[in-house]
């Protein structure tokens, strides 16, 4: 498996340091000395201070000191982990939702096949229609492309030697060579399209997630009237994909 280092990546490596670093002083530690034990800029550690107070990792006590949150203390907890990750992220995919205006979905590679786990809609940021199943249109969704991106070649070669690739709209990239040849080239930190090739009147996009050795991306949706939204909503979408990594990753 290839795995490339991405923005988000490294943003919830940093935040990993933090809430370590807060984790070890149960009585609270100033961000002083945050910048101090986790070799952060103030400017840094300020910012990621900020969305780990947003997201219920940490908390600021009277004194300023910060302190872990009841989110870590869930997410950390064997009895109601599974519980406690699904709702987190689920309540993360709402707020990135209404942020970026679209539908947003977490998938994952597992055994051998593309799975959406989780996402979010509304009236007004309309989910995809699932007309060929997911798992069996990997060379035509944004979703697929960015898992497939992070398999190495072999690992590629095999998910399409299972999966025929069908023609779903005029778009649809049929050859196994060109779409090799694109998942190739396809710079890491760039989000990958889907600009209608598994339905006609949809766009999408999708940014790496990757876990440790655990394969998965986050992806939006738009009804193609909004394509010009596509590319403001998938750099605020990767931009944003540090939360749902590091809920991942905990």
């Amino acid at each position: 498996m290839r795995i490339e280092p991405t923005a988000p990546y490294h943003s919830a490596q940093e935040a990993l340091r933090v809430l370590e670093t807060v984790a070890r002083h149960s009585a609270g530690v100033t961000e002083p000395d945050l910048v101090r034990h986790t070799g952060l800029g103030s400017e840094r550690l300020t910012g990621l201070l900020r969305m780990l107070r947003r997201e219920g990792y940490v908390e600021q006590i009277t004194d300023g000191a910060y302190v872990t949150g009841d989110t870590l203390r869930r997410l950390t907890s064997a009895h109601d982990r599974e519980w406690a990750l699904r709702d987190k992220l689920q309540r993360t995919l709402d707020r990135l939702r209404d942020s970026v205006g679209a539908a947003v979905y977490i998938s994952r590679y597992v055994d051998g096949e593309v799975r959406v786990t989780q996402y979010a809609a509304g009236p007004t940021t309309p989910a995809v229609n699932e007309w060929v199943d997911f798992r069996f249109s990997a060379h035509a969704t944004a979703v697929g492309k960015s898992l497939l991106t992070q398999l190495d070649h072999n690992g590629r070669r095999d998910h399409l030697s299972r999966h025929k690739m069908a023609r779903l709209t005029s778009r649809t990239i049929t050859s196994d060579r060109l779409l090799l040849s694109r998942l190739e080239s396809q710079p890491p930190t760039v989000p990958v399209l889907d600009l209608q090739e598994y339905a006609v009147g949809t766009v999408c996009a999708a940014v790496p997630i990757t876990a440790g050795s655990s394969v998965g991306c986050l992806a939006l949706s738009l009804p193609v009237e909004h394509a010009h939204r596509l590319k403001r909503a998938a750099d605020a979408l990767n931009r944003n994909a540090a939360p749902v990594l590091l809920s991942l990753t905990i």
